[in-house]
């Protein structure tokens, strides 16, 4: 009982681990009925996806992979 107890915990911690990595995106949508989805690249993705049920916001949990711009360094001819 014990070790179902171990792989249950597991394998929830696993799944919201995953859950949480797939839904890095910039756009929520708030569903009326009390649900969230935060897998949306644009506003009008996800408007065009939640319609009349709900709304869209930006996610503030949203960290862009892309990290730093790199800078470039411009030579002198001289």
């Amino acid at each position: 009982m014990r070790s179902l107890l171990i792989f249950s915990v597991i394998g929830v911690a696993t799944m919201l681990a995953t859950a949480a990595k797939a839904q890095n995106y910039p756009w929520c949508a708030i569903y009326k009925g009390g649900g969230t989805n935060c897998g949306f690249t644009t506003f009008q993705q996800c408007l065009s996806t939640v319609g009349q049920a709900g709304i869209c916001i930006q996610n503030s949990m949203y960290q862009s992979s892309g990290g730093q711009r790199p800078r470039y360094r411009r030579d002198n001819p001289d």
